[in-house]
């Protein structure tokens, strides 16, 4: 059975997939076929069901829910970190708002997060890769980043103005789930295929040498020592499965998003 994975080209989601382009892992009679794009292609590319199984933001997940379950695994959860809104000189939280942020999509869970930190605010959508030099370069005076940005912004000489991650763990005592796997819901023996999914990722947390020697394909010019450690950040544990505790980031993130109106319909929460 012909499995598409959709993923962002990004150092964590190649190491969760490493091990499917090797012999380590019993594909159980699926061949899976790896396809890249930007996380918000992949949430609208999801609103229309176009891949069997994909990464999508979590803040996706309520406008494709009905054609796709959460994968038990395979979610970038980060506990006190995540995505930043970032200065050319230092600010404050309140410096935010009514000013224009750039964002890396209205679908992203960045943006969610944004929203619930400081409520509704002005933006305009850039692809995340251009966001740091957008603002370094004065054409916006707020962005928030995401991937690597996170790590990166203090080498063209931006200021952090709030982590989100931060920011949610102190409002809830939560880890902050970013991104999340989704398979359709028309699958055939997706129990196996969630299983085979998971060994994957075990696989690459065993292998981590190989996995990261693979990984840093994809890491977009930045240097090993920064693909080590995001890699580090967001392949982890939670990865793995997300626990009872990743489970309540999720559920708690989605209501606040329900409770400011941020989704079309009902969030009904299934996991396969």
């Amino acid at each position: 059975m012909d499995i598409r994975v959709g993923h962002s080209p990004d150092p964590d989601d190649a190491f969760m997939y490493w091990a499917l382009t090797t012999d380590l892992v019993d594909p159980r009679g699926f061949a899976f076929e790896q396809v890249l794009a930007d996380i918000q292609t992949l949430n609208q590319w999801a609103r229309a069901a176009r891949l069997e199984v994909t990464a999508i933001s979590l803040a996706a997940y309520p406008f494709v829910q009905q054609d796709y379950a959460l994968l038990p695994h395979g979610a970038s959860i980060g506990t006190g970190y995540g995505p930043i809104v970032v200065a050319r000189k230092p600010a404050s939280i309140d410096d935010l708002r009514g000013k224009e942020i750039v964002v890396p999509g209205t679908m992203t869970t960045a943006f969610l997060t944004l929203r619930l930190a400081i409520g509704e605010c002005l933006f305009r959508e850039l692809s995340f890769e251009q966001i740091p030099d957008e603002v370094a370069s004065g054409r916006a005076d707020y962005g928030l980043l995401i991937h690597e940005g996170q790590l990166t912004f203090a080498d063209i000489g931006l200021h952090k103005v709030i982590d989100l991650g931060e920011w949610w763990l102190l409002e809830t005592g939560l880890p902050l789930p970013l991104g999340v796997n989704v398979a359709r819901r028309d699958i055939e023996r997706l129990g196996d295929l969630s299983e085979v999914l998971a060994e994957g990722i075990r696989c690459g947390l065993e292998h981590r040498e190989e996995a990261l020697a693979y990984a840093l394909q994809f890491g977009r010019g930045i240097d090993e020592a920064v693909v080590d450690r995001f890699i580090e950040m967001y392949v982890n544990e939670l990865t793995e499965d997300y626990g009872d505790e990743g489970r309540s980031a999720v559920a708690e993130l989605l209501r606040r998003g329900e409770e400011i109106g941020a989704f079309p319909h009902p969030v009904q929460l299934d996991f396969v």
